[in-house]
């Protein structure tokens, strides 16, 4: 099982006070589905996304947050295949959620061609 915390931060000029609250939570708990991502790194703009779990909903965002790409499958599949529009180099999280609420966050790397 994942625990999930709340952080909360106040500050106030220079100091700062943390207060943490574990939750429970099986909203996050993807230890138990095996997605694989291919070909990592990204080299041709377009990956596949493979899962043993059906798969309702993807987003990718940049390393600031900024979605690059969303995508909501009506009729949730197990294996996607993803074409991004010019990807700049780098690395990028892919949010995925299943079906039956559950998601998992995972990291590729996008390289550009030489």
């Amino acid at each position: 099982m994942m625990l999930m915390f709340t952080v909360i931060l106040h500050a106030q000029r220079d100091t700062s006070t943390v207060a943490v609250t574990p939750q429970h939570s099986s909203y996050y708990n993807s230890a138990s589905i095996n997605v694989s991502i291919y070909p990592v790194p990204v080299k041709y703009n377009t990956f596949t996304i493979k899962a043993d779990k059906d798969i309702s909903f993807v987003r990718i965002t940049n390393i600031i947050g900024q979605d690059i790409y969303r995508a909501k499958y009506n009729e949730p599949l197990q294996l996607i295949k993803i074409t991004l529009d010019n990807p700049k180099r780098g690395m990028y999280l892919v949010t995925i959620v299943f079906s039956d609420g559950t998601r998992t966050v995972k990291k590729i790397m996008v390289e550009e061609l030489e």
